[in-house]
């Protein structure tokens, strides 16, 4: 039981009563008594030192007493705060969570109601720089004020407003609502609802500035709230605020990320959509190459129309389709090819005012509809001849800039309509198809009047026979004249083969034999002469004919009897061969012309190995033509030439794709360098003595967008046969430049210079504008060439390395020993070092070629000391390498073992 003041000083003074026995456990009567009592007992100092006693147990007992008051009063303000911490947990954990603001500030309000009387309370928020005022919550059991959260109230619209005085004065206030309007100078109104017996309002703050209130009031109980409630609702108040902030924060940060979706999805739209169109740009330039090639392949103009109809057919709705020609006396109209499904057949008929008529007086295109055309029909401009479409497209055919013809396309259901990009996109056909009709039908002119030739001789040669027996002679010589034009038009003047023409059309009588036997098998072998180039060009054209004979000699000698051997231009064979037992035949004649081409022969004097790369094409049904053929055949035999000439290789699909994908990478090529998509890799040189790094050469590597980083190697070849390594190379110049300019130092950097670049008059000029304008060190750079380089154009390559060497840009000779190594001509030329080719090095610590590679090298720094020039040795991988070149007397070196190829670390990217 707690004890009492009066009862701890009654122990303290070390007297109690008979009262207070409960506090000792001893039932004495007075002092004097004690006294006496334990006087007559122990005596006086034994009595005195019982008092003393008695009042230390004494002050234990209150020290307890206390230590328990503190420890209870411990004990309830841990629990408040247990209390206060949880909801401060509860409002945090309320503000992440996905209810809306109305949920979430009532829900905030049960957590409130918690810690103190708050059955009723609001939120509001203050704007000082509108001077407005929102309503966030309002909860009232009295008042059935039902405000907007998202409606802003002027303060002026508040007169008499305790809330808006609260704001303004910015310090809590508590008492009865009449107290806090006295204290604040707001009158009574009732506007504002009824009176509370208790009121408690305190301010929020943002940055030190009043942004808001929290107002909680009782109208049943008064003296409810005090400094403690005080305290409690303004430290909840901030973390209300805070938690309104974050859901704030949260719903303008979900309104972003909204916003960024929409500009995404957009971004996807406006991606497919060029997705869809360069598609569509591959299958417009797919039909423009087959519409050229139609126009060369096609047998008859009524199958280039018809193929032409295909073509169109890939491009947009053509199930409705024909072709008007308007004849040479431009007064008939004729249909040479028409499809339609209600208008079967179209007769020729004189120009007239039908709609096909209408385009080509306008030398325009027309798109209408079916309310178009009955317009037209109405006023007399058109006149529809046939069964009313539901859309019609026509576009004119020009030839010299005069409407020679119409195509058009036609829709009869209401789920097809052309719209003006099919215009535009049939206009742009139509001009390649005029280009290919005019091709087509100037050869077919041609060939009619060859034949009409053929028969105007004949007639004469008929008419002078019966008219002069004197004149058949001449007329025998000139049947023989004409046996010889046609033999000169199927036959190669210079080896007697057919020729291409002759070849085609056997392989269209080989193709529809095949067509009816499906157990058929033939083959075309495409052939063509290794480095027959370099025959005419050292012995001249006259050797290379000789050679061309000699060679369609072997050939046929090689061939069976019934092989067709042609010859289509230049140094390419072709051979029909048919009525094959299986594959193995076709690939054994290969191997016998190949042997045959084989034996040496005497051309000019000079004795030559010719040397053949074979492609091998066997039919199937998916061939359409034989020029089909010959193109596969001719890929195959690249892949032949590829694999190191002198064979033979059979086409296959892989081949097609590897068509595909080279002309896929040659895209991403180009995009490429639009898109500055390369990096330079370094490669430090260092000196051999001290392993001082003394340069760098810049290697090149591609960024590719799906293939990740490529080397040289898987792309240089392709960019060296579709000349866009130059290209490519200036990329990588300027960015070395710009490298170079961004780090100080005394090293060098050197680059690999490509041979097509000194067949440029301008390239030392461009190179020396580009240090200019990028602010490097011209001494600084190097540039590496090979031999090819050098020899290719001499003079001009001399005059090139002079002129950058006067500005301080040096040549190094990359790969020396590899390539032609004329050293009558390496004095002439102005260089810095000789760079001893990887090979030679990597030989140098071999048992079987360790003796001639250190003979090669040491010939090689002989005479780069004559030349008073240094060497580097490239690929250096062992010490043992390094060691042996050093001893040979190469003063610098590069390769794995000081490093490999690695991106600068640190490159400043510029416009």
């Amino acid at each position: 039981m707690p004890l009492e003041p009066e009862e701890i000083e009654r122990l303290l003074s070390g007297t109690v009563d008979t009262q207070d026995s409960r506090h000792v456990g001893v039932s004495w009567t007075t002092e004097d008594g004690i006294r006496a009592a334990v006087s007559a007992q122990l005596g006086e100092p034994m009595l005195q030192s019982a008092r003393e006693v008695w009042q230390a147990m004494a002050r234990r007992l209150v020290d307890a007493h206390l230590a328990t008051e503190r420890a209870r009063a411990r004990v309830v303000s841990l629990e408040k705060s247990e209390r206060l911490q949880q909801a401060l947990y509860e409002i945090a954990d309320l503000s992440g969570s996905d209810r809306d603001m109305a949920e979430m500030l009532g829900r905030i309000h049960g957590v409130v109601r918690g810690l103190m009387h708050a059955e009723n309370l609001y939120i509001v928020l203050y704007d000082a720089d509108r001077r407005s005022v929102r309503f966030l919550y309002f909860a009232d059991s009295s008042d059935s004020y039902e405000p907007d959260p998202e409606r802003e109230i002027h303060e002026d619209d508040l007169p008499n407003s305790v809330t808006i005085a609260l704001l303004k004065h910015g310090e809590a206030e508590y008492g009865p609502s009449e107290q806090v309007r006295r204290r604040l100078g707001v009158l009574r109104d009732d506007r504002h609802g009824p009176d509370s017996k208790d009121w408690l309002g305190v301010t929020m703050r943002r940055d030190g500035q009043v942004c808001g209130a929290l107002v909680v009031q009782s109208y049943t109980d008064a003296g409810l709230y005090g400094d403690e409630e005080r305290a409690l609702l303004q430290f909840v108040a901030q973390h209300v605020l805070t938690a309104v902030d974050r859901r704030k924060a949260r719903e303008q940060l979900e309104q972003r990320v909204e916003e960024r979706t929409r500009a995404l999805r957009q971004s996807n739209r406006d991606l497919q959509a060029e997705i869809v169109e360069r598609q569509r740009g591959e299958r417009l330039q797919r039909a423009l190459f087959r519409i050229a090639e139609l126009s060369i392949t096609s047998e008859t103009l009524e199958k280039f129309y018809a193929s032409t109809h295909d073509v169109v057919g890939e491009l947009l709705y053509a199930r409705n389709f024909y072709i008007a020609i308007v004849d040479d006396d431009g007064e008939t109209l004729h249909f040479p090819y028409t499809v339609d499904e209600r208008d079967m057949r179209r007769d020729s008929r004189p120009l007239g005012p039908g709609l096909t008529e209408y385009v080509i007086n306008h030398g325009e295109a027309l798109l209408a509809d079916s309310n178009q055309i009955a317009y037209l029909n109405q006023t007399g401009e058109a006149v529809l001849f046939g069964a009313l479409p539901h859309c019609w497209l026509g576009v004119p055919l020009l030839h010299d800039g005069n409407v020679v013809g119409v195509i058009v396309v036609q829709s009869y259901s209401s789920a097809v309509t052309f719209t003006q990009r099919d215009q535009a996109l049939l206009t742009f056909v139509a001009h390649h198809i005029s280009i290919g009709l005019a091709r087509k039908r100037a050869q077919d002119r041609l060939v009619a009047a060859h034949a009409e030739l053929e028969q105007r001789v004949e007639a004469r040669t008929h008419e002078l026979a019966q008219a002069n027996a004197e004149l058949l002679e001449q007329i025998g010589e000139r049947l023989r004249a004409e046996q010889r034009l046609t033999y000169q038009a199927r036959h190669d003047a210079l080896t007697g083969l057919p020729n291409r023409s002759q070849l085609l059309e056997r392989l269209g009588m080989a193709i529809s034999r095949a067509r009816q036997a499906p157990d058929a098998v033939f083959a075309v072998l495409f052939l063509d002469l290794d480095r027959f180039k370099l025959v005419n060009d050292s012995a001249g054209h006259s050797a290379g004919d000789d050679l061309l004979v000699e060679a369609g000699r072997r050939i046929v000698s090689a061939m069976r009897e019934e092989d067709v051997v042609a010859r289509l231009g230049g140094d390419e064979f072709a051979i029909l061969i048919e009525s094959l037992e299986d594959r193995s035949v076709a690939e054994r004649l290969a191997e016998r012309v190949l042997a045959a081409l084989s034996a040496p022969c005497w051309v000019a004097g000079r004795e030559v190995f010719p040397s053949a790369s074979i492609g091998i094409a066997f039919w199937t049904r998916n061939y359409r033509n034989g020029a089909g053929l010959l193109r596969d055949a001719d890929a195959a035999m690249y892949r032949a030439k590829a694999g190191g000439r002198d064979r033979w290789a059979v086409f296959d699909e892989a081949m097609r794709d590897e068509a595909v994908r080279i002309l896929d990478l040659e895209a991403d090529l180009r995009r490429a360098i639009n898109s500055d998509d390369f990096v330079a890799f370094y490669q430090p040189i260092i000196r051999l003595e001290d392993s001082k790094v003394v340069g760098h050469e810049a290697l090149l590597r591609w960024k590719h967008e799906r293939r990740g980083l490529l080397l040289p190697g898987e792309f240089i070849g392709l960019g060296e046969d579709s000349g866009l390594i130059e290209e490519v190379d200036w990329v990588m110049y300027r960015r070395v430049l710009w490298q170079l300019a961004d780090e100080p130092g005394d090293s060098y950097v050197s680059i690999n210079v490509s041979p097509r670049h000194f067949r440029s008059d301008d390239f030392a000029d461009r190179l020396l504008r580009l240090i200019e304008k990028c602010g490097a060190d011209p001494n600084r750079l190097r540039v590496e060439i090979t031999e090819v380089a050098l020899l290719d154009d001499a003079p001009r390559a001399i005059r090139m390395l002079k002129q950058l060497r006067t500005h301080g840009v040096l040549a190094q000779l990359d790969d020396f020993g590899t390539g032609y190594s004329a050293l009558s001509y390496l004095h002439r030329f102005p260089l810095e070092c000789l760079k001893i080719d990887r090979s030679f090095v990597a030989g140098l610590d071999s048992e079987d070629e360790g003796h001639e590679s250190v003979a090669v090298v040491r010939a090689i720094q002989a005479l780069a000391g004559t030349l008073g020039i240094y060497t580097v040795g490239e690929g250096i991988e062992t010490e043992r390498q390094a060691a042996i070149l050093r001893d040979l007397g190469c003063e610098r070196g590069q390769g794995y073992l000081y490093g490999r190829p690695a991106p600068a670390p640190a490159y400043r990217a510029r416009a």
